[in-house]
């Protein structure tokens, strides 16, 4: 492991991985799993926040159920890579992204949008992505579908 992380050992794996997997795992149930007391999950779960490694908890919900049927993914060019963090807050206001990467290639910028249709795809890419300013232009690729979303299993990828 990189030497920031010197401190985290087995336990606080197997911790991580059984909550990445049910957030909503109680401490004492993962304590019987990995033998230890809840209150030693807990003491763990405090120190791995102070850390920053446990960022919080979010609700996974499947947006298509709620008539949220488009995922897409935008490749954007910049005018300048100078610009990504003013591009990024700009998009960070649009409700419909929900991913922004700063990544290497061809596109400054990688992002996810979900939309209800594509008429709603239209709408976001046309009336709001397309008018920040500093994007050159986009690529759109749709997603039919996601087959596979998951954590890293650290406890299983020990070095």
């Amino acid at each position: 492991m990189v030497e920031k992380n010197l401190e985290i050992d087995n336990t606080d794996l197997k911790i991580l991985s059984l909550l990445m997997q049910d957030a909503n795992m109680a401490y004492t149930e993962i304590g019987k799993r990995i033998f230890v007391s809840g209150g030693t999950v807990h003491v763990r779960m405090n120190k791995l926040k102070q850390m920053g490694i446990v960022c919080g908890s979010q609700l996974v919900i499947d947006h298509t159920k709620l008539g949220w049927d488009i995922s897409a993914f935008l490749g954007i060019y910049l005018d300048k890579s100078s610009l990504y963090a003013e591009v990024s807050k700009q998009l960070e206001k649009i409700p419909e992204v929900v991913n922004i990467h700063y990544t290497t290639g061809i596109y400054s910028i990688f992002a996810k949008i979900v939309c209800r249709d594509t008429q709603h795809l239209r709408e976001v890419l046309h009336d709001k992505i397309q008018k920040v300013s500093g994007i050159q232009r986009t690529e759109t690729f749709i997603s039919l579908e996601e087959s596979v979303n998951r954590p890293i299993p650290f406890a299983e990828l020990k070095e």
